[in-house]
């Protein structure tokens, strides 16, 4: 006999980094990547949802057989409501509670240099710090929305404390030259020190995006 039925996704939750928040638009940015459905791979839609603070109470480093995560704990008030996810992040508005130390200018994908750069993530209740990478390639003229840049971790702290790229640190700021290039989105398995990277350009295209639908919802 055939049989009806339904499968029902009615919430996710996760720990990710914020990867920047633009003040002129006044929305925040993070993930460099989507949030898929884990059994098949497609994009959830963004109903509703909120931007929330994180503790990072554990890590679970990358080992050669398996890629490592933060463990963390939701903590402190609402950010941001979540408007938009995407293949590129998830995209906040009405944001507020928002505090950082660092600007810096986004870079445009042609001024990328191969060579030395920072990742600023955060491990532990120290909050952010800056860790020694590489960039290995940078693929400018690629249609890839996502993995625009191999990056490699060489920063000895980084390496000892994680195994190198780990589940959680997606959407952590990549920096060069004072400028904001990118952020980090997935771990080559055979290789939890190298990963792929997205173009804070392509971010800031699809912060814009959301900026002119929150306009247009309000005109």
């Amino acid at each position: 006999k055939y049989k009806a039925g339904m499968w029902l996704r009615d919430s996710t939750a996760g720990i990710g980094t914020l990867t920047f928040y633009n003040p002129s638009l006044d929305i925040v940015a993070g993930l460099g990547h989507g949030i898929c459905d884990s059994d098949t791979g497609m994009l959830i839609p963004a109903e509703s949802g909120q931007f929330v603070g994180a503790e990072i109470v554990g890590i679970k480093k990358s080992t050669a057989d398996e890629t490592g995560e933060l463990h963390g704990i939701f903590s402190g008030g609402q950010m941001a409501d979540m408007s938009k996810n995407s293949i590129t992040g998830v995209y906040g508005v009405n944001c507020h509670n928002i505090s950082g130390d660092v600007t810096a200018k986004i870079a445009l994908k042609q001024e990328i240099k191969i060579g030395k750069a920072k990742i600023l993530c955060t491990l532990d209740d120290e909050g952010p710090k800056y860790y020694d990478c590489v960039i290995e390639k940078a693929f400018a003229n690629d249609a890839s929305a996502v993995k625009n840049m191999i990056i490699k971790v060489t920063d000895k702290d980084l390496i000892a404390k994680t195994g190198g790229i780990v589940q959680g640190m997606s959407g952590s700021p990549i920096l060069q030259n004072g400028k904001l290039i990118g952020a980090v989105t997935h771990v080559f398995v055979d290789d939890c020190t190298k990963g792929y990277a997205i173009f804070a350009e392509n971010m800031l295209n699809t912060a814009q995006g959301v900026a002119n639908e929150q306009l247009k919802a309000a005109s």
